[in-house]
């Protein structure tokens, strides 16, 4: 199992900048891709960025390319993702996600953090 934990959140004016931190610990095989997405009230959640561990793929949701950054630590199994250019519209819960197999499998799963609170206001 993978547990997340993220920290970061909190309250930023437009144009401002924020930088989330998320950490995975626990019992698994391999993570194979670390990433975010966002939930903002009475939306589906959506893709923000995954990144592949090894570097070979970086997925950016439309409405944050160019303002987004995501990096990454792999000998601390934790990911950062820097917001920059901030706008209202990028309100949200973000949580943090990993795709992991089990100690011993092949098989991937999906692993969520509780989320933390991003909130853009004027």
């Amino acid at each position: 199992q993978v547990q997340l934990v993220e920290s970061g959140g909190g309250l930023v004016q437009p144009g401002g900048s924020l930088r989330l931190s998320c950490a995975a610990s626990g019992r698994f095989g391999r993570i194979v891709a670390m990433g975010w997405y966002r939930q903002a009230p009475g939306k589906q959640r959506e893709l923000v960025v995954t990144a592949t561990t090894d570097g070979g793929s970086t997925n950016y949701g439309d409405s944050v390319k160019g303002r987004f950054t995501i990096s990454r630590d792999n000998a601390k199994n934790t990911v950062y993702l820097q917001m920059t250019s901030l706008e209202p519209e990028d309100t949200a819960v973000y949580y943090c996600n990993a795709r992991a197999t089990r100690l011993g499998r092949l098989t991937e799963y999906d692993y969520w953090g509780q989320g933390t609170q991003v909130t853009v206001f004027s």
